[in-house]
């Protein structure tokens, strides 16, 4: 139950970028959220939008996981170890506050699911 939570609040935080890259990148809560100004997030919108996809496609797998109950174990440990590795890269190459909003989820999560 508790692996399944915590699975549960990663894929909500990769539902939330999702909105946020999706559809508010160039209003004032996306760019507000990304530090971005509005030229960059005119320029970017498009790109923006994809990278939101790759978000909900992770977000899917990780419901799916939680939907398919204890069988759905390794699904869960993939989609939050590709979370935890995007957001190790991310923190490297974007900044460092994404290790605390993606990556330190995905691992405490990960290690419930392995531990529980």
């Amino acid at each position: 139950m508790v692996a399944n939570v915590l699975t549960g609040l990663v894929a909500l935080v990769h539902v939330y970028i999702l909105v946020l890259e999706m559809f508010l990148w160039d209003k004032p809560q996306g760019m507000k959220a990304f530090g971005t100004s509005p030229e960059f997030a005119a320029a970017s919108k498009v790109l923006a939008a994809n990278q939101g996809l790759y978000n909900g496609f992770l977000a899917a797998g990780l419901i799916w996981g939680i939907w398919l109950g204890d069988g759905g174990d390794p699904v869960k440990i993939f989609f939050l170890v590709c979370v935890a590795i995007a957001g190790i890269y991310g923190a490297v190459t974007a900044s460092r506050k994404i290790l605390f909003v993606q990556t330190l989820p995905a691992a405490i999560a990960l290690v419930a699911v392995w531990l529980l």
